[in-house]
């Protein structure tokens, strides 16, 4: 229990009332301001006690809201590592499911590199088979229409002659077909020098200067490869592009130095005003 706020003022009331009562006796005043002060403390006592009262209820009140607060915060704390641990189930599942998928797209990616590689070996091996089947067709034409052309030597010599007869066109096919039936023989050589003599006839120096120049490249060392060198010389130098005909002139005459071909390259590189030697 607390102590009574008003005890004391009561006792000092009580004080100053008997300091100013005189010794001899009390009067009517005295017992009149007794009672009164008896009526306050009485009054006084109530509203201690009242206040005694309230004071226990709010007392309790505020127990009771400690209670539930308490509880409330032990409830809250409670939901809380409730949500943590459902998170921390819930990162984990989500970190193995991340994992699965991963694991599946790699075993994915795996799946599409294979694929990737068997599509290409199947792609080259399609590929392997149509090269082989064309080779093989190819062949086979070359061989039928082998067995369907003329000997060599009777297709060479009917070029040779319609050539020699001015029948160029005719002979220009002559020459070509020989070319596409026995392109391994050393008449093949000649057979380009021919169509670079026609074509050269006719004005047309670049194609003439190409089948030269398969004469010069397939077949080095032909009866026609200084005719063909000088040749290509002639061809280049009608096509404006003198300083290469020029040193064509100029491999012929050191190549062949006592040839008849190095005498008309040296002829020609006289028209044209340059030396016969690089240099000079």
């Amino acid at each position: 229990m607390k102590p009574r706020p008003y005890s004391g003022l009561l006792a000092l009331l009580l004080t100053l009332c008997l300091a100013i009562t005189p010794a001899w006796g009390a009067s009517k005043e005295m017992i009149q301001l007794q009672t009164q002060v008896q009526q306050l403390q009485e009054q006084m006592t109530a509203m201690q006690r009242s206040f005694d009262e309230r004071m226990g209820i709010m007392k309790n009140l505020v127990e009771q809201d400690t209670d539930a607060v308490n509880k409330l915060a032990n409830s809250l704390a409670a939901l809380q590592t409730s949500l943590q641990k459902q998170q921390a189930d819930s990162a984990a599942r989500i970190d193995q499911v991340s994992g699965q998928i991963q694991a599946f797209n790699d075993s994915i990616d795996e799946l599409k590199a294979r694929l990737a590689k068997v599509s290409k070996q199947l792609d080259d091996m399609q590929s392997s088979q149509q090269s082989l089947a064309a080779q093989q067709a190819q062949q086979q034409a070359q061989q039928q229409a082998q067995a369907a052309a003329p000997p060599p030597d009777v297709l060479y010599n009917n070029a040779l002659r319609d050539y020699n007869g001015d029948k160029n066109d005719l002979a220009l096919q002559e020459f070509s077909d020989y070319i596409k039936f026995y392109p391994n023989t050393d008449l093949a050589g000649n057979c380009y020098f021919y169509l670079g003599e026609i074509q050269f006839r006719q004005g047309n120096y670049q194609q003439a200067a190409q089948n030269y120049d398969q004469v010069l490249q397939n077949f080095p060392s032909g009866n026609k490869a200084a005719s063909a060198q000088l040749k290509k010389g002639f061809a280049l130098i009608e096509l404006g592009k003198q300083q290469e005909g020029v040193a064509e002139l100029r491999r012929v005459i050191q190549r062949y130095p006592k040839s008849n071909e190095a005498l008309q390259a040296r002829e020609r590189l006289r028209k044209l005003g340059v030396t016969s030697r690089s240099g000079e």
